[in-house]
């Protein structure tokens, strides 16, 4: 049954132009072509991330929060209280004011210390900036190695300045040295976050980053089984370059250079416009639905791989929304977020939760 549900999944007809199969992805005459039995390196490569970046974050990052004077507030530490501790562990964090006056009879307590306690406790849960930074500074050196890796693979391909290289002769691509690591690294590093995310910062968007990491990894693997490798390598090379500039405000925040963090961050809405607006819509897409056109009939491994670019597109024409009017409010002049606790660059879903703060700051500084 499930021989013949992927026999009808992978048949030749859905991926590949009519005439074309993965017979023609057969390595020959000294030509290697890119097979799905190549991914299964991304499982030690993945392993191998996470032992660096306990190495890194341990040794590096730690000397570099040293250096940029990342400091940790310190904190009250709620007083040992066995009924509260086993309400706050098994039923809330957030107790109802039913809830908070009935904990002051089986405790002993006053409403307004089981209240203090709460915050207190939860306080303690959250995680430190040290810690925050640790995360912030490693995925910021991937970034900004994998940017600088992915340019010097393309920058002296003739598909990296003439887009419509990336369907000629396909699917008989042959694959180069170069975007075979490329894939593999970037691939083992996503694999590497979702094995930690675990025991990362839970942020709000947890779920949402389980999703996205998931998606990331099935529509990287996606490109390499079909050899939309050419187009595969142009588009993560264009969300790398947004990447590290967002990851190195936040850690510029968590040590407290909030002036230095507003310039990066409008430095990074800059970047993510020029490359996820312009770029990656005006050259990348335009080339892979319109010119394929002129080639060969389309086929559904066509209208998948370019509906996927669309969604992708429609996410990033929200997420600049949102950028943009937070970049705006950073400019010289505008208002600042005044604590580090309050200006957490984290992640796209908190982009709107900081707008609206930012909002909330300006009326009042009108006022």
């Amino acid at each position: 049954m499930l021989a013949v549900l992927s026999d009808w999944i992978w048949q030749d007809r859905l991926w590949f132009p009519a005439g074309l199969g993965w017979a023609n992805l057969k390595d020959r005459d000294g030509q290697v072509f890119a097979k799905g039995s190549d991914l299964w390196v991304i499982f030690p490569i993945a392993v191998c991330f996470l032992i660096i970046r306990q190495i890194f974050e341990r040794t590096v990052a730690v000397q570099l929060a040293s250096l940029l004077r990342v400091r940790e507030k310190p904190r009250v530490r709620a007083a040992p209280n066995t009924t509260l501790e086993s309400y706050f562990c098994n039923a809330s964090k957030f107790p109802s004011q039913s809830s908070v006056e009935e904990l002051t009879k089986q405790s002993a307590c006053s409403v307004r210390q089981v209240q203090r306690w709460f915050r207190r406790r939860r306080n303690q849960e959250r995680p430190s900036q040290i810690k925050k930074f640790r995360e912030a500074c490693w995925r910021f050196t991937f970034y900004v190695l994998a940017f600088i890796a992915g340019l010097g693979a393309l920058i002296d391909k003739p598909w990296f300045y003439d887009m419509e290289e990336m369907w000629n002769g396909f699917p008989t691509l042959p694959l180069l040295p170069s975007q075979y690591w490329y894939y593999m690294i970037e691939l083992g590093f996503y694999i590497s976050l979702l094995f930690s995310v675990a025991t990362d910062v839970k942020r709000k968007d947890f779920k949402e980053q389980i999703v996205h990491h998931v998606a990331t990894i099935l529509l990287i693997s996606f490109s390499w089984l079909v050899n939309y490798i050419r187009a595969g390598t142009l588009i993560m090379l264009v969300h790398d370059a947004s990447d590290y500039l967002l990851e190195s405000a936040k850690m510029f925040n968590y040590a407290g250079w909030r002036k230095t963090c507003n310039y990066i961050f409008i430095l990074f809405a800059a970047v993510f416009i020029l490359t996820r607006l312009v770029i990656l819509p005006f050259w990348i897409i335009h080339t892979t639905w319109v010119y394929p056109l002129t080639l060969y009939p389309p086929f559904f491994g066509f209208y998948f791989f370019n509906g996927l670019l669309f969604v992708l597109q429609c996410l990033h024409i929200f997420w600049a929304g949102l950028i943009l009017r937070m970049a705006i409010k950073f400019l010289p002049g505008n208002v600042c977020i005044p604590k580090p606790n309050h200006y957490r660059v984290v992640s796209w879903t908190e982009i709107d939760q900081m707008f609206f703060f930012v909002l909330k700051n300006s009326r009042v500084k009108n006022t």
